[in-house]
């Protein structure tokens, strides 16, 4: 359940790679663009606007609504007895436990200067960049010497009052006068090449989104053990005491990022030397897919 999203995703990437690569017109080919490859910056950016938009999917439409219907969301959600899912911060952990089980190297990590635990403090270079980012609010690109990672940190803004509450209100918060549009720590995502094929980027988006998927199916198992589980299927918390199955919230994710997603692969690769036949291609691959049945949808900001 819910593999098919993401799969369709791999499908339709690996379709525009083929199609870009075999369908423009010779003439204006200097010569073969073999081995060419992305910024590892430019594919973390790709995972960072997947996560803002699954991050807020799981905010708005899972804890937001389902909190009027009854759901409830703890840090403590996974102990046997408690009857709740995962508050935003720690579905971003549970998308980081699949991806530390995955081939892929990429790693996502969710630090502060005054985090709730301890663990999730920035140390060395990481807080250093991290001042900066608090500073200015733009993404940080570096690479951490002992670890042999390249790094890239985003901020973490405050931008719903449930995420500012529980942090000035719980017990171990080490700062209690957060405010809404405060930066309150940064989401970083490490990979252990400066730069990657095509075929990489794909495996690591591809990865990225199996962890939501894996993230979203663990609560999706708990509430089994509910003492009053909610109905599983198609409808959503905002119509009452629903969650949609793992395959319907995939699809959402896939109708609200995979078009900003294609755009920037499209943009980062740049396989072919002239933009307009980039863009004439792209059209043309969008109308064949969409004509197939693919998951090209309009990009919708959540």
């Amino acid at each position: 359940m819910g593999s098919r999203p993401f799969f369709m995703t791999v499908l339709i990437l690996v379709s525009l790679i083929t199609y870009l690569a075999v369908s423009a017109p010779p003439p204006l080919l200097e010569e073969p663009h073999v081995g060419a490859t992305i910024p590892i910056q430019r594919v973390l950016s790709m995972a960072e606007a997947e996560n803002d938009v699954v991050r807020a999917l799981w905010t708005r439409e899972i804890v937001g609504a389902g909190k009027t219907v009854g759901l409830q969301f703890d840090e403590d959600w996974r102990e046997r007895g408690v009857e709740a899912g995962p508050l935003p911060a720690l579905f971003l952990r549970e998308t980081a436990k699949s991806l530390e089980k995955s081939p892929v190297r990429l790693s996502l990590y969710l630090g502060s200067d005054f985090p709730i635990k301890t663990a999730n403090s920035f140390k060395g270079k990481q807080r250093e960049k991290f001042q900066i980012i608090k500073e200015t609010r733009e993404p940080q690109f570096f690479y951490v010497e002992d670890t042999g990672l390249y790094t890239a940190s985003f901020a973490d803004i405050a931008v719903a009052h449930p995420c500012v509450q529980c942090h000035n209100e719980h017990e171990q918060s080490s700062k209690r006068d957060w405010k809404l549009n405060d930066v309150m720590g940064a989401t970083t995502w490490s990979y252990s090449s400066a730069s990657v094929t095509l075929d990489e980027a794909i495996e690591i988006l591809t990865a990225l989104r199996k962890g939501f998927n894996d993230a979203y199916s663990a609560y999706l198992t708990k509430t089994a053990s509910f003492a009053k589980s909610p109905e599983i299927g198609e409808r959503w918390p905002r119509e009452g005491y629903y969650l949609p199955s793992a395959e319907v919230f995939m699809e959402k994710v896939v109708e609200l990022a995979s078009a900003h997603t294609l755009d920037a692969i499209i943009s980062a690769a740049e396989p072919l030397p002239q933009t307009q036949i980039v863009s004439s291609s792209k059209e043309q691959f969008e109308k064949t897919m969409l004509r197939n049945g693919g998951a090209l949808l309009p990009d919708q900001k959540g």
